[in-house]
């Protein structure tokens, strides 16, 4: 395979998970029904009171979503990943299960992790660096 067909398909594959993106800001509560998992392989959990924060990381790219330890009412939930240099990406809203998922590239760079069930949340230092 050349190199342009795996700029395209890396084009491609950028222009969905930015699509996703929107709709899930343009349809707050409604993020849970797209995707409901990361891709590649987990290589964090970080569990705190409420749930847990689950990071995945596949071809220079971080995943992460926060699950619930009681799936049940909708409550607010966050999850917030951080490529460094980068602006945070977030999604943020009331969900019943999970928050996320949200993906960044990160290429080589550290990146930090946040996710939140109620009042309860988590936040890494730099990892994955």
């Amino acid at each position: 395979m050349g190199s342009g067909a795996i700029r395209r398909r890396l084009a491609l594959g950028v222009a969905a998970l930015t699509g996703a993106g929107l709709l899930a800001l343009a349809a707050p509560g409604t993020a849970e029904a797209a995707a409901s998992t990361c891709s590649g392989r987990q290589v964090k959990t970080i569990p705190f009171a409420t749930g847990s924060l689950h990071v995945y990381k596949r071809d220079g790219y971080v995943c992460a979503l926060t699950l619930a330890k009681n799936p049940g009412p909708q409550r607010p939930m966050s999850v917030t990943v951080q490529a460094r240099g980068n602006r945070p990406v977030t999604d943020k809203g009331r969900y019943s299960r999970q928050a996320g998922p949200v993906t960044v590239h990160a290429g080589r760079r550290c990146v930090r992790v946040a996710g939140s069930v109620g009042s309860q949340s988590v936040r890494s230092g730099w990892i994955l660096c």
